[in-house]
């Protein structure tokens, strides 16, 4: 459990977290960015470390995932939580999981308007733009 100003970051597996990154996850990706329900679970879920941020009132606002292979993955921040860091802080906590399992870089496929808020974290752009579920991604790495 990670403490910051405003937010604490619980790690866990997909069993202790599955309920509020579920939440998180559909507000973010299903309803807000119309990605289709079917492709935002998957069966990666299961073998990852998740990470989901609560503010001062105990409420989800941010989650992440660590896939075993240390790829980032499923980063998302409710509406009321951007802008407040939390994103930033999740961002950390996975990429310091990554780095403590002996990881040498992570990698993550980024949505292309976020690409500045991973260049911001040390992020590099590794390759061309694509689209998945129709919204445009580029794939980052950072190198330990």
């Amino acid at each position: 459990m990670t403490n910051t100003a405003s937010h604490e970051i619980r790690t866990g597996d997909w069993t202790a977290l599955q309920a509020d990154a579920k939440l998180i996850r559909f507000e973010v990706f299903v309803e807000e960015q119309k990605v289709p329900a079917e492709l935002e679970m998957d069966h990666m879920d299961a073998v990852c470390l998740h990470a989901v941020a609560y503010d001062a009132n105990g409420t989800p606002v941010g989650t992440g995932r660590l896939l075993p292979d240390g790829h980032i993955g499923r980063m998302a921040v409710r509406q009321a939580g951007r802008g407040s860091g939390v994103g930033g802080a999740l961002l950390q906590v996975l990429m310091a999981q990554a780095r403590a399992r002996g990881a040498k870089q992570v990698v993550l496929s980024a949505q292309s308007h976020a690409a500045p808020f991973y260049e911001r974290h040390g992020f590099a752009i590794d390759g061309e733009e694509f689209f998945e579920a129709g919204i445009a991604h580029i794939n980052m790495q950072y190198t330990f």
